[in-house]
Order: C-alpha cells, then sequence, then structure tokens
C-alpha cells in the first residue's frame, strides 16, 4: 500500500502512483499526494497495525501532518528523482555503489526526524518556560 498516496479517479482499486525503473534500478518515484484527512488517518492506522506486526517499512500515525491537512492541502502531485542513481546508471557503477548508497542513506533518515519539521508555523509548540517567565 502507499499512505500517502490518492486514490486513481477512474479505477478505484489503483493509486495514482508510478515509478520509472531503468536497467532493474528505480530512479523515480512519483504520485498524486492524498489530501483527504479521514483517509489518510484511516491509511495511516492500518499502516500501524502492519507496523505492530512486524512491518518495519510500515508508516507511523502522524498526528501532526493529519491535523495540517485538515487546514487543507491543495490538489498535489510530486516526484523525485535520484540524479545519484542516474550518474552511477550512465557510469555503470549502481551495483559497485549501491550499498554504500542505502548505508549513508539510512544513517540520514536516522540523524533527521520528521516529527522535527513543522509544516506550519502556527502549529509550533509553544515552549513553557519561555511563556510561564513571563507572567
Amino acid at each position: 500500500m502507499s499512505p500517502l498516496v490518492k486514490w486513481h479517479r477512474q479505477k478505484p482499486v489503483l493509486t495514482e502512483h508510478f515509478e520509472l525503473f531503468i536497467n532493474k534500478h528505480e530512479v523515480c518515484n512519483a504520485y498524486t499526494e492524498l489530501n483527504d484527512p479521514v483517509v489518510q488517518r484511516e491509511r495511516f492506522a492500518e499502516q500501524l497495525k502492519d507496523r505492530q506486526s512486524g512491518d518495519e517499512e510500515a508508516m507511523a500515525l502522524d498526528e501532526v501532518f493529519c491535523t495540517a491537512l485538515e487546514y487543507g492541502l491543495p490538489p498535489t502531485a510530486g516526484w523525485g528523482l535520484g540524479i545519484d542513481r542516474l550518474t552511477m546508471h550512465a557510469f555503470d557503477r549502481f551495483t559497485e555503489y549501491q550499498g554504500l548508497l542505502d548505508l549513508l542513506t539510512s544513517a540520514v533518515f536516522i540523524l533527521l526526524s520528521v516529527a522535527d519539521v513543522i509544516l506550519f508555523p502556527a502549529m509550533k509548540p509553544q515552549d513553557q518556560s519561555s511563556s510561564s517567565s513571563g507572567d
């Protein structure tokens, strides 16, 4: 399941999502963003069940993201093209560097937490120490 992807408009069993592969290697991932907060929360709940059953790739429930969707998100789509992967493919070095790339990517995700990103400044948590000291 793609928890952040909108269902296909004419074929409800599909999502609006595609991936570009070159020589058996993924180089691009693209999809239409799901912008319905109710459906998004339901999908996160399903993913949470999968995660509790041992699926390490399942996403956690992100209440801050769902709350941000309640404020409104216009129809949105995007794609991510791996320039590093294209370069490795162009120089026929994909398999040689793939292990190192995976290791570095994992390290970056460990260091950076999505929870540290504030989608909307109005949703930024208030610092209790600064608000109580001004009284």
